[in-house]
């Protein structure tokens, strides 16, 4: 197997790692609770945005890695 498969399958489990962590970040961080028919939003703006930033790179990374293998 060459080199160059071996380091594209890595960076795609890699993604899928750093995706499922920022699924859990950005649901963690997002939480509404409705009291008396109101709607209160208590959510970590910061968390939220980390998650996503998580899940930015695990599609790079993924994209990175179909790209590698088939090279």
């Amino acid at each position: 197997m060459k080199t160059a498969k071996i380091i594209g399958i890595l960076l795609i489990v890699f993604s899928i790692y750093l995706g499922y962590i920022g699924i859990n970040k950005v649901s963690n961080n997002t939480n509404e609770v409705n009291f008396l028919g109101l709607e209160i939003d208590a959510s970590n703006e910061s968390g939220q945005t980390e998650g996503l930033v998580y899940l930015g790179l695990a599609g790079a990374l993924f994209i990175g890695g179909i790209y590698t293998i088939k090279k």
